[in-house]
């Protein structure tokens, strides 16, 4: 659950900063219900990323220095069967178990 929670605030967060409307950090921590520490981490992580974000104080807000998209989807569906075969989920091993013949003295 927590992938699809940040996929989510990474998602509203982008859309913030296209309209230019993320407000100070402050602002945008109560938007994404984060602390504002975690919107700093958040930005900072997309920043090495080469993601082109930076804070105008004229405007107050966080904006895309260069046109920029992101796109993070997930898409949950059944297999069909052919691709049952195609998938490597892992394996299973069997555990042998050696059973020794007691000695009796």
């Amino acid at each position: 659950m927590k992938l699809f929670m940040y996929i989510d605030r990474v998602n509203r967060l982008h859309e913030l900063i296209k309209r230019k409307s993320t407000g100070k950090p402050e602002t945008l921590a109560k938007k994404l219900n984060l602390s504002v520490s975690r919107v700093y981490q958040i930005i900072e992580e997309l920043k090495l990323m080469q993601v082109p974000i930076a804070y105008s104080r004229t405007i107050q807000s966080y904006y895309y220095t260069n046109d920029y998209e992101v796109l993070i989807d997930v898409q949950l569906r059944p297999l069909e069967e052919k691709e049952h075969y195609h998938t490597s989920g892992g394996g299973f091993q069997k555990i042998h178990t050696l059973l020794l013949p007691t000695i009796l003295l």
